[in-house]
């Protein structure tokens, strides 16, 4: 487990959930990745890199939405900016996707 923070420090992620609009590959990433950009409602388009290449395709990540963390600071990547970071669960080698059980508007927050 990781250091245990407190609720306040909690309070300060914003999560947000975005829909996939687009999605290209990322030659120029140190491992397998893809460059998206995701639709997150009235806080705009944002674009991000994920290695999640063993598991999902590009046609599947379009329109599929995500969860993210959307108030980090840009990161630069390779050649790539990215703006939020997208989350997942690590099981092996393998980043399965966080996502709503239902289709919800983009940008609502998760809590």
């Amino acid at each position: 487990m990781s250091d245990i923070i407190n609720f306040e420090d909690f309070t300060k992620i914003d999560l947000r959930v975005g829909t996939i609009i687009e999605v290209k590959d990322f030659p120029k990433a140190k491992n397998p990745a893809y460059q998206m950009a995701i639709d997150f409602g009235d806080l705009g388009i944002k674009n991000s890199s994920a290695q999640i290449t063993t598991l999902y395709t590009k046609n599947e990540l379009i329109n599929r939405q995500i969860v993210a963390v959307v108030n980090f600071p840009k990161k630069q990547i390779a050649n790539f900016m990215s703006e939020c970071l997208v989350l997942g669960a690590v099981s092996g080698e393998n980043v399965i996707l966080l996502n709503p059980e239902n289709k919800v508007e983009n940008g609502s927050p998760v809590n």
